[in-house]
């Protein structure tokens, strides 16, 4: 393996960023940029000013090349975090973990799903002093993340690519602003679409839609969109409509229009292989389709059935695109979401179009690639020429676009959502750090699922969802077909009120979230943060996940099933923060609290943002800090227009401050607010100024006066600020006497939770007797050959021993989760067994068979699968990505005299010795389907028999008293009829019969 070496370096685009290549050859062989606003800036070196500080990068990558592929590493001072890494479940912290770029459709996923429907190979690390550095590798091909070494960065993929380092700088939000300068800002969207969004796969009629939108309106829950799924089409046809159920869609428009609806159609990329039809008859005239390896029109299959694919990658195609999206826009089309764009295909065990196809780029991407190189940004492409589309149709309108797949670059077309998730607690726990992490990592309009994609919400579960959601940059609810309604009035009257009340106050604060996707738009940063965006050196807001700020409010949410949010329990940054509300408190929606020091804008409630008059009254909360004074931002323009790029806004910094007043009230001090700064050619209109000051427990001033003149609250005599200052430091914050939502079902458990005892089974199987915890994983803890008194497993309860996952991560599902007990056999045959199976997300199950074969067996047989109960038809039944990976843990005594041995299917005959690091043994060297671990000092061994077809990949690691013999199926997605399976064998011998068994 060829050594790591150090990599060539110029400054680009501004102070502190930095390029990298491995060489000068590697430098000329790099394609073009995909990522950049401007391709040109990733080329051009700059020259530093005199007065730059930065002027040599501090952390150097190095560069191992190997075999076509580029390993890039970046080590870090000691006690650095990471996060970012794009779209990941899991964890918002994401040291010590791995993911891959690779955009997949992952119905289901969970916690430790290694590939979802987006690719950002960026990685933002915070320093253990506060400061901030983030690394971007530049490459459009699948790539590995990999942070599983304490404060090492690792990429690695195929080709030439340079990779961007940005810092490090002293705030997490100055990475990011150098970030959007080479990669751009979110799109500025019209603002209907910060309001509440409502949609179902599907919302079967026009009828239907209407109903929805009526009640909505009858039942005075806020709402702004209704959307279509799919099956508005004529037979799942784009840019069709289905002439019995959706007769009349310009009609339906104006009736979601006249009710202050806007109506989001879906368009997904496959185009139905039908000569004749117009569509799919100009694509083949215009010559724009991907093509398989023979130049042939590549057809996978989709919903319509076998499908066409457009190859966005050039101009030519954008522009055929773009002109069927305009025409499809006169109908009333308000928005356009792009789905399956990963690309997903049916029936294919990549859920995608093989490597092999061709696209036909234009040479500022990348020109004639194959698949793999355009597979990352094929959504990002189509969600641009979409844009583009709806811009030709009004150029005066902001378009609006959600993608499902997209790239580093995605923000400047689109918005996006987290996919399809379930409803579970684990899915509504992760809806925080999962949106977070999109905003880390440059794509700030983001949220999910509110109840859950796929399975049924519970009225709890909804509630909470409901509350949380609400507060997120993207609120839609969203489930699928053959699940309960979703809609906020289907669980009930209580989860109803509460659902109303969680809209109610998203529109309360839209001036100050339309005021955070304006900054978002101009600098880059986020519209929601983690909580160490207060204090980046403040190591114990790092992990927080529960909480998040919208910049200076901080959300406080609780995800638990049963619990409910305590503000005494509330993880705050330091400095003041004020507990409010808007007299809906409730223990199923988040704590609010504002920071001292800060001002921010609110309105009053509405059905839906086109029913707010500027005129309406502007509220500002305050919340001052330790020296009196307070400040803040309000943003407004036309909402929908571009004419803000001309200046047409209203930009507008607020400050309160508290003074000494000779005519004030007997405390002698008064509370002035004003304007210091107006910016944009808008007027300000005349319309009333109220505020709130927060003090202390929750008490409040109030003011009213006029926007644009001087404002003067009197501070009553038994207030002072220092007197404010320590009630607020020592409040006596309340807890909510109000109980939760009663749920109706019971809760799964995550997998980070401790799982409670239960009894060990005991099973006796010939000459072995075996200790199973189903309650754990299944796993095997104790397997002993009682003939020769040997203990083979190592391990412990939680850990070890025999365990088997559901993918190729090390412990991912299927090692913690509870087992349930099908069937125990006692006395077949003369021998004891077990079938069990544990539910691992995504309407998957592993299951597993343990027996024999009968009294005198010698043998214990292992029979696991993965299999496909409930798999969402939304992935056309196919599953995640998944691989069934069997990891015993066998002890060894003595390393000097510890070997595995085997024949491979190449017929070489091997012995491994003891030495670090995995031995992955694939194709014809892999065992011939038997190998064995010896034991010389004991002069036993254990012999491990399997199917060569089922084992894709065997895998020998050592490490301190253990050495694992792993056997792996294939990676790929399962459905009813295709699981994954892995049948094998253990037997004890002596070490005479198995060297002359295998000599």
């Amino acid at each position: 393996m060829p050594p790591a070496k150090k990599m060539l370096w110029a400054p680009i685009i501004q102070e502190g960023v930095f390029r990298f290549d491995a060489n000068e050859g590697a430098k000329k062989q790099a394609w073009p940029s995909v990522s950049f606003v401007n391709g040109q800036d990733r080329e051009s070196p700059i020259t530093l000013t005199a007065e730059a500080h930065i002027r040599e990068p501090l952390y150097i990558p190095q560069c191992r090349t190997d075999n076509g592929s580029q390993t890039i590493t970046v080590k870090l001072p000691e006690g650095t975090s990471f996060y970012g890494t794009g779209e990941v479940s899991g964890p918002l912290e994401r040291t010590g973990k791995r993911v891959f770029a690779w955009n997949t459709d992952a119905w289901g996923y969970g916690p430790s799903t290694t590939a979802l429907y987006q690719s950002h190979p960026w990685v933002l690390a915070l320093l253990p002093d506060g400061t901030t550095f983030g690394v971007l590798a530049d490459t459009t091909r699948r790539a590995e993340i990999d942070t599983r070494k304490a404060s090492t960065i690792r990429f690695v993929a195929s080709g030439s690519y340079p990779v961007i380092t940005f810092g490090p700088f002293s705030s997490p939000e100055a990475v990011l602003t150098a970030l959007s300068k080479a990669t751009g800002t979110l799109a500025m969207p019209p603002k209907w679409t910060l309001g509440y969004q409502q949609c179902r796969w599907s919302y079967e009629t026009a009828d239907r839609v209407v109903e929805i939108a009526t009640t909505f309106r009858e039942k005075k829950i806020p709402c702004d969109v209704i959307w279509m799924d799919i099956d508005y089409m004529n037979a799942w046809r784009c840019f069709t409509f289905d002439p019995e159920t959706f007769p009349e869609p310009a009609k339906l428009s104006d009736l979601l229009h006249e009710k202050g609806f806007k109506g989001v159609w879906m368009l997904d990329p496959g185009i139905k292989q039908e000569p004749g039809w117009s569509v799919y008859d100009s694509g083949t005239a215009e010559d724009v389709w991907v093509l398989q390896a023979n130049k042939k029109p590549y057809a996978g299959e989709v919903w319509p059935g076998p499908c066409c694919f457009p190859d966005y990658t050039q101009a030519k195609t954008r522009k055929w695109w773009g002109g069927l999206v305009k025409d499809f826009v006169k109908i009333g089309v308000d928005g356009i979401w792009n789905d399956m764009n990963e690309p997903a295909v049916f029936k294919s065990l990549s859920k995608t179009m093989p490597d092999t196809n061709i696209h036909r780029g234009d040479e500022d991407l990348g020109g004639s690639q194959n698949h793999q190189h355009y597979h990352n940004v094929y959504g990002m492409l189509m969600a641009r020429s979409t844009y583009e589309g709806m811009i030709l149709a009004n150029p005066e309108k902001r378009p609006f676009v959600l993608t499902r797949a997209g790239h580093v670059g995605s923000q400047r077309y689109a918005a996006t959502w987290t996919g399809d998730n379930l409803s579970s607690w684990i899915h509504l726990e992760m809806s925080i750090p999962m949106s977070l992490n999109l905003g880390l990592s440059g794509q700030p309009f983001s949220g999910p699922d509110i109840g859950g994609f796929g399975g049924n919400a519970t009225p709890q579960m909804f509630a909470r969802w409901m509350g949380i959601g609400a507060m997120l940059p993207f609120a839609r609810g969203h489930s699928e077909k053959g699940t309960v309604d979703h809609e906020p009035w289907e669980f009930g009257k209580e989860c109803e009120d509460v659902c109303r009340q969680a809209l109610y106050r998203r529109y309360r604060i839209l001036p100050h979230l339309y005021t955070l996707f304006y900054k978002a738009h101009t600098t880059g940063v986020p519209i929601m943060s983690p909580l160490f965006f207060a204090d980046p050196k403040d190591e114990k807001l790092r992990k927080v996940e529960d909480s998040f700020l919208l910049g200076p409010l901080l959300v406080a949410a609780c995800t638990k099933a049963g619990k409910k949010p305590d503000p005494k329990k509330t993880v705050l940054p330091s400095g003041l923060w004020q507990l409010f509300d808007f007299d809906d408190s409730h223990p199923d929606l988040p704590l609010l609290f504002l920071k001292g020091g800060s001002i921010i804008p609110t309105g009053q409630v509405s059905q839906n943002t086109g029913d707010v008059s500027e005129n309406d009254p502007i509220t500002l909360i305050i919340a001052l800090d330790e020296e009196g004074k307070a400040e803040g931002t309000l943003y407004e323009d036309d909402g929908d227009s571009f004419e803000y790029k001309k200046g047409q806004f209203l930009l507008t910094r607020y400050s309160a401050a508290l003074v000494s007043s000779s005519t004030g009230g007997s405390s002698g001090k008064k509370i002035v607010i004003k304007i210091t700064q107006s910016d944009g050619y808008l007027s300000r209109p005349k319309r009333p100024l109220k505020v709130r000051i927060l003090l202390a427990n929750k008490a409040e001033l109030e003011g009213e006066g006029v926007d644009g003149e001087e404002l003067t609250v009197d501070l009553p005599s038994r207030f002072d600020m220092a007197q404010i200052t320590t009630l607020i430091q020592q409040q006596d914050l309340p807890k909510e006497d109000d109980e939760n939502i009663p749920d109706e079902a019971d809760h799964e458990t995550s997998e980070s939770l401790a799982v409670p005892p239960t009894t060990l089974l005991d099973l006796k199987i010939g000459d072995w007797s075996l200790k199973v915890a189903p309650w754990i994983g299944g796993r095997i803890v104790s397997m002993i050959h009682e003939p020769t008194e040997t203990e083979w497993l190592e391990g412990k309860l939680e850990h070890g021993a025999y365990e088997e996952y559901s993918g190729v991560e090390y412990r991912s599902p299927g090692c913690v989760e509870q087992y349930d007990v099908k069937k125990e056999q006692s006395d077949i045959e003369g021998t004891d067994g077990v079938v069990m199976e544990g539910d691992i997300g995504g309407g998957l199950v592993m299951c597993r068979q343990i027996g024999g074969k009968g009294a005198d067996s010698k043998i214990v047989q292992i029979s696991s699968s993965i299999e496909a109960r409930s798999v969402g038809a939304g992935s056309g039944g196919f599953s995640r990505l998944v691989c069934l990976r069997v990891h015993p843990s066998f002890k060894v005594a003595n390393y000097e005299l510890a070997l595995v041995k085997f024949t491979s299917i190449s017929g070489e005959a091997r012995e491994i010795v003891p030495k670090p690091g995995d031995i992955m043994l694939t194709a014809d060297d892999r065992p011939n389907g038997e190998w064995a671990f010896l034991d010389k000092e004991n002069g036993v061994a254990i012999v491990n028999r399997f199917n060569p077809e089922q084992v894709f990949t065997c895998v020998i690691h050592w490490s301190a008293g253990i050495c694992n013999l792993e056997l792996w199926s294939e990676e790929r997605p399962v459905s009813k009829e295709t699981p994954l399976q892995i049948c094998h064998e253990y037997e004890t011998v002596s070490e005479q019969e198995l060297l002359q068994s295998q000599p």
